[in-house]
Parts: structure tokens; C-alpha cells; sequence
């Protein structure tokens, strides 16, 4: 019973951070600060969600430490560079960041639920490395410090002032 009610949490939170950004968006209140706050939250969140699981798996968590500790690490280089360069957390709410946030989820409830996991897992930390390793270099390419990059692509555009789309269910 334990494991349901941490899964029915997880989706939750995982529901409630979506809508909240698209009613945000929706009512015109969304700003630079709340987009900050919103990316801070969503670190709490998945590292007190990922603290849990890997509580009650630590066998799994002690079999796959270094490259969890790996992706975790790149997180925390993420946060560190932008704060080196531009004072400020990271906030770039980006297309890959959201999609390794929902590999992220499926991983967690299949290892809550069956306690062992293996293709969500490889997924999930592919898509982490690859996300984590993007942030950085849209932290290291942007001439100034921004919300909401959708993806390393949008920089140069950024960079020159061009408008760029973004999307109004994921980042905008």
C-alpha cells in the first residue's frame, strides 16, 4: 500500500506542475521570479520523490550509484555554471528537460511498484545526460541569463533578439 500511495504523489505533483504553469500562462501572471520559484520547487519535489524510492530500493540505488551520481552531478554543474555566470538559477523549462521528466516519473513508478527496472531506467538516464548536458551548453551560449529555452537550437535566435515560439503548454 505503501508504494501506491507514493506513486498516487508522485502523479499529484506531476499533475499539479503541469496546470499550474498553463493556468499561470493562462491568467497572465506568470513571471521571471515565479518561473524561478516553479523550477526551485520542481527540485524539491524530485529529489524528495527520488529520496524515497531509492530508500526503500537501496540495492537498486547501490547497484547503479555511480551513474545516478553521475546525473545528479551534471544537475547540480547545471546550477553552478548559471549561477557563476549569471547570478541566477537555472530556469530554461526546456523541451528535453520535460521529456526526461516524464521518463523520470515512469522510471520512479516502475521501480517503486516492481522494485527493480531496467528499459525505463537506461531510458531515464540517457535522456538525463542528454538534457543536462543541453542545459549547460544553452548556459554557456546564452549572452545573457533567460527563462524558458525550449531547446539549444532556440540560443542563436535568443542571443540576437529574434523572437522565438514557444509553446503554451510547456513553455512560455
Amino acid at each position: 500500500m505503501r508504494d501506491q500511495w507514493i506513486v498516487a504523489l508522485m502523479l499529484g505533483g506531476i499533475v499539479s506542475d503541469f496546470f499550474d504553469g498553463v493556468l499561470a500562462r493562462k491568467w497572465g501572471v506568470s513571471s521571471e521570479k515565479l518561473r524561478i520559484w516553479d523550477s526551485n520547487a520542481d527540485q524539491v519535489f524530485w529529489l524528495s520523490a527520488i529520496a524515497c524510492i531509492f530508500l526503500i530500493n537501496a540495492t537498486f540505488l547501490k547497484s547503479n550509484l555511480i551513474i545516478i551520481g553521475v546525473v545528479i552531478g551534471l544537475e547540480a554543474l547545471t546550477y553552478l555554471v548559471s549561477f557563476v555566470r549569471f547570478k541566477k538559477p537555472i530556469a530554461t523549462h526546456s523541451i528535453l528537460a520535460k521529456l526526461w521528466t516524464a521518463t523520470l516519473l515512469l522510471f520512479l513508478i516502475d521501480l517503486c511498484l516492481n522494485h527493480e527496472s531496467f528499459w525505463l531506467y537506461w531510458i531515464c538516464i540517457g535522456l538525463g545526460l542528454v538534457s543536462r548536458i543541453e542545459i549547460l551548453l544553452k548556459i554557456l551560449s546564452l549572452k545573457k541569463w533567460t527563462t524558458d529555452v525550449p531547446s539549444f537550437f532556440h540560443v542563436r535566435k535568443i542571443n540576437r533578439n529574434i523572437p522565438i515560439k514557444k509553446s503554451k503548454w510547456f513553455n512560455s
